[in-house]
């Protein structure tokens, strides 16, 4: 470990080749994996278990206690994946009795002043640009992306490989592999130059394609669409994955286009 003029409390775990610049403050209760850099005034609360190759940049706050008034000093933790990146005075607040822990998957990318509340979950490859805000209870799925001054309502879930439009409020469930805009959120298309970027056929595309006409554009109420997907279009891992999103999505999901 390479650290100087840094706090770093006598308890905390961190490899042996972790780089802590100036000025930094480590608290009791961390985990710190192999090859992260911690940058000048980061700071690391209790509880944060952090993965390799980690960049945090100046500013960060990770694994504060939540901003929550129902909090009660439970033992929870924060947890980010290997290869993140969280730039300057992105602040990660740690889990509360609801989930107990608040959850970055690995290969993200949070950009600076982005806010991720208690009891979130966010999957792995995403994106999310300057000052996103997102409340408590949040689910992001992998390969989202999230344009900046997002701001999420609590308890709404964003599915994989969604693409968000900067400054959006979103206040209801984003399916999967779709791309939102406008005021409000609303559908605007499959997100086909994401899904395609990864890895993701023709075919596969055509058929979200297929099942999102289906539910926005041919009249349908929401149950009859998912019914006559499952009827009517292939049973693959996607069409399942969009199903199963709208099915059990407690908020209801956003709207279709001219809504």
């Amino acid at each position: 470990m390479t650290q100087t003029l840094a706090y770093i409390h006598p308890d905390a775990k961190i490899a042996s080749n972790v780089t802590i610049d100036p000025f930094a403050v480590i608290h009791a209760n961390v985990e710190i994996g192999e090859g992260c850099w911690i940058g000048s005034n980061v700071t690391i609360f209790p509880g944060a278990r952090i993965g390799k190759n980690c960049r945090i940049f100046p500013g960060a706050v990770i694994s504060a206690i939540p901003q929550d008034l129902k909090f009660d000093g439970e033992d929870t933790i924060t947890v980010v994946g290997d290869n993140t990146t969280i730039r300057e005075c992105v602040t990660i607040n740690r889990g509360t009795k609801e989930k107990f822990q608040t959850v970055v998957g690995s290969n993200c990318l949070l950009m600076a002043y982005v806010h991720i509340a208690h009891d979130c979950v966010v999957g792995d490859h995403c994106i999310i640009a300057n000052s996103v805000q997102v409340a408590g209870h949040v689910e992001i799925g992998d390969f989202a992306r999230l344009g900046g001054a997002c701001a999420i309502h609590q308890f709404v879930k964003v599915g994989k490989h969604v693409m968000v439009s900067g400054g959006s409020l979103i206040r209801k469930d984003v399916p999967p592999y779709t791309k939102a805009a406008r005021e409000p959120l609303s559908y605007v298309g499959v997100n086909s130059i994401g899904l395609k970027r990864s890895g993701f056929s023709d075919e596969q595309v055509n058929l979200i394609q297929e099942a999102y006409r289906y539910i926005f554009l041919r009249g349908f109420n929401t149950t009859d669409a998912l019914a006559q997907i499952e009827k009517d279009l292939p049973d693959t891992s996607e069409r399942n994955e969009i199903v199963s999103f709208i099915r059990t999505s407690e908020r209801g999901i956003f709207k279709g286009p001219g809504h």
